[in-house]
């Protein structure tokens, strides 16, 4: 049964770092393109950063363009995906979650999503 389950967020000052962790696990998962996305309050989900299975990366924010970093490890069935963040900002404040890119991953024809990790970027 297929799991994204994120962690590694929490409340950090401005220009602070954070790392967050997803495991993606259940499915073979390892040839797609997974993806950060985010979500701050009142506002749309939307995509931050992806990778792909061969290691290239696109960027959907241009406003964490030189600040964050992402990279993944894959495994039989499980593939653990990063998002390094620095020089964070308050704007960065939201829950962000995993998934396939550049759609999300269907279960019984509806998109899953995990619980996500919030990110607080408060002084």
């Amino acid at each position: 049964q297929l799991q994204f389950v994120e962690s590694g967020g929490g409340v950090v000052q401005p220009g602070g770092s954070l790392r967050l962790s997803c495991v993606a696990s259940g499915q073979a998962l390892d040839h797609y393109a997974i993806g950060w996305f985010r979500q701050a309050p009142g506002k749309e989900r939307e995509g931050v950063l992806c990778i792909d299975s061969k290691g290239n990366i696109r960027n959907y924010a241009d406003s964490v363009k030189g600040r964050f970093t992402i990279s993944r490890v894959n495994a039989v069935n499980t593939v653990t995906l990063y998002l390094q963040m620095s020089s964070l900002k308050p704007e960065d404040t939201a829950v962000y979650y995993c998934n396939t890119d550049p759609r999300p991953f269907r279960v019984d024809g509806n998109d899953y999503w995990g619980q996500g990790t919030q990110v607080t970027v408060s002084s």
